[in-house]
């Protein structure tokens, strides 16, 4: 099921669009503003985004900013903005694709469409092998990892970890996410797992793991890979 984060503080567009997205079987989460629309996406990880401009607590130019941090999500901009300069800011920040209101329901659902079609038209990534950074080298093949020249010794947990984070460079993978790949889906709320290993992590790897470059945390959300 495609899952839609609907990003609009006006109830009875929300309701609109909620009823007439899961008429045609999308997957809905409302959010009424951008730091409930930032949370939501991090838990739920949507196939697309669907974002008003005019929020209550945030622009939501800065909310197309904050999940261009660390996804490719398609963001479809609804919003009562008709300048021109509007628009070309936030396809300039990030959105994919911009429609003024009032709006037809059909238009928007074509757009839509077209929207999950170009990302599952988008060819696979290559694998990679190597993870190279100025402090240290991750060897996926090898399942090794190697920092000022020296092998380091790494757990098999903590191989996983490193694995997932350094394979989907600069994008947030959630806490219940890593918990249950690494640990398994009933130890999806031990987020003290996490903190354990990752600061493990930073020690072998960061030059200064009080304050990470490579092994980022987002608070209350997860962790991120930075190359």
């Amino acid at each position: 099921m495609t899952r839609v984060l609907v990003v609009e503080d006006d109830p009875q567009l929300v309701r609109a669009l909620v009823i007439n997205l899961q008429a045609r079987r999308y997957g809905v989460d409302p959010a009424p503003d951008g730091t409930t629309a930032l949370r939501i996406a991090a838990a739920r990880q949507p196939d697309v985004v669907l974002l008003d401009l005019g929020l209550p607590d945030m622009d939501g130019m800065d909310v197309i900013r904050a999940l261009r941090g660390w996804t490719r999500v398609p963001i479809l901009v609804l919003s009562a903005r008709r300048a021109s300069d509007e628009k070309v800011a936030a396809l300039d920040a990030g959105a994919d694709d911009y429609i003024t209101k009032p709006f037809s329901m059909d238009e928007l659902l074509a757009r839509l469409r077209a929207a999950v079609r170009r990302t599952d038209d988008v060819p696979p990534v290559p694998e990679t092998t190597l993870v190279m950074t100025d402090g240290f080298t991750i060897d996926l093949l090898a399942k090794k990892a190697t920092r000022a020249g020296h092998d380091v010794r790494l757990t098999p947990t903590e191989w996983h970890l490193l694995e997932i984070l350094v394979t989907n460079p600069g994008r947030l993978i959630t806490q219940k996410h890593l918990l249950a790949e690494v640990w398994g889906v009933s130890q999806s709320n031990k987020t003290n797992y996490l903190r354990v290993y990752m600061a493990q992590l930073r020690r072998k790897l960061e030059a200064d793991p009080a304050h990470p470059r490579y092994l980022i945390t987002e608070p209350g959300m997860g962790y991120r890979f930075e190359s």
